[in-house]
């Protein structure tokens, strides 16, 4: 398998020219927090001699291809079976306190996505499944067959921002009684049924469906809600911090967090600010960055990209 004809980075070059004023020097490390196929891990690795890359994911598959992509710089890599808001866990138990750059490469990756029996795909018929972790328990299928019709109007609606979220989940709760949601195919179906000719134009109308159903299998959002925090605990004074999102929920988290840590705590109506209110990160990027054309013309799955760059400062008092 030649892995560039089935994944190329997303904003490669830029995450490399954000990440290089805090890699550049003997002894950095970096933590690729989403690894997948470890298309930005090699380019980074190869780059910087000096560099040692902790690459954490939870997809088995994943970490099996980073692990053989990467053979040559075996001896400056330490690969992580974990979901990415086990960071700090993952770096306690290489023995290490601080690091200098951290990138996340949010949503669904390459391998998944390319891999139909997967099942994160609307548009090929394939099982039920949506987890990035094959270790874990909960499924698509699980949810579909369970779930309240509450429930799923909730997550669809929420995970979605499906404005057909409560119709959507009434249908699947009557088409389940006779026949059980086992193929992606029969959830296409049973959505496209219930949609609207008018809204069918507008774009796939599964597509925020299944969206909702894959951060619910991966509780994706509660996982980054705790992650970005534990990530930019973990950044050293000058350290970076890179977050590329695909869909506005996940961005709106990354943005918050950021905020938070470059903006000062002082209360209101303070004559002055002490030092132990003054921000602990600069933002490197104002607002979110979005790929150009070229890079989405190369690289279609950059095209919903927003990315977010901070520094940190100081550490807090």
């Amino acid at each position: 398998m030649d892995l560039n004809d089935i994944h190329t980075p997303v904003l490669l070059e830029r995450c490399v020219e954000l990440l290089t004023p805090a890699l550049d020097k003997p002894g950095a490390v970096l933590v690729d927090a989403t690894l997948g196929m470890a298309g930005h891990a090699e380019a980074f690795l190869t780059r910087f001699p000096g560099l040692t890359l902790v690459g954490l994911d939870r997809d088995l598959d994943a970490l099996a291809i980073a692990r053989e992509r990467l053979t040559p710089f075996a001896d400056r890599i330490h690969l992580v079976h974990t979901v990415y808001d086990g960071i700090g866990d993952a770096l306690d138990s290489l023995g290490i306190d601080e690091v200098d750059g951290v990138l996340f490469d949010l949503g669904v990756s390459s391998l998944q996505l390319d891999r139909v029996e997967r099942g994160f795909s609307y548009s090929k018929d394939a099982p039920l499944d949506m987890r990035m972790d094959s270790t874990s328990l909960l499924t698509a299928e699980v949810i579909l067959a369970e779930y309240s019709e509450q429930d799923l109007r909730r997550i669809f609606k929420e995970y979605g921002e499906e404005k057909l979220a409560a119709r959507y989940a009434q249908a699947i709760v009557a088409a389940r009684i006779d026949t059980p949601f086992v193929r992606s195919a029969q959830l296409v179906e049973v959505i496209t049924a219930v949609t609207p000719v008018a809204v069918q134009r507008q774009g796939h109308p599964a597509k925020r469906v299944f969206q909702a159903l894959r951060i619910e299998v991966n509780q994706e959002l509660a996982v980054l809600e705790r992650a970005i925090p534990a990530a930019m605990e973990a950044v050293a004074v000058n350290g970076r911090i890179v977050v590329m999102a695909y869909q506005s929920l996940e961005d709106r988290i990354v943005k918050r967090a950021f905020a938070a840590a470059s903006s000062s705590s002082a209360p209101a109506g303070l004559p002055i600010e002490l030092p132990e209110h003054k921000p602990v990160f600069s933002l490197v990027i104002r607002g979110a960055e979005l790929a150009s054309g070229d890079e989405k013309a190369v690289n279609p799955r950059a095209t919903p990209v927003r990315l977010r760059a901070a520094q940190r400062i100081r550490r807090a008092e």
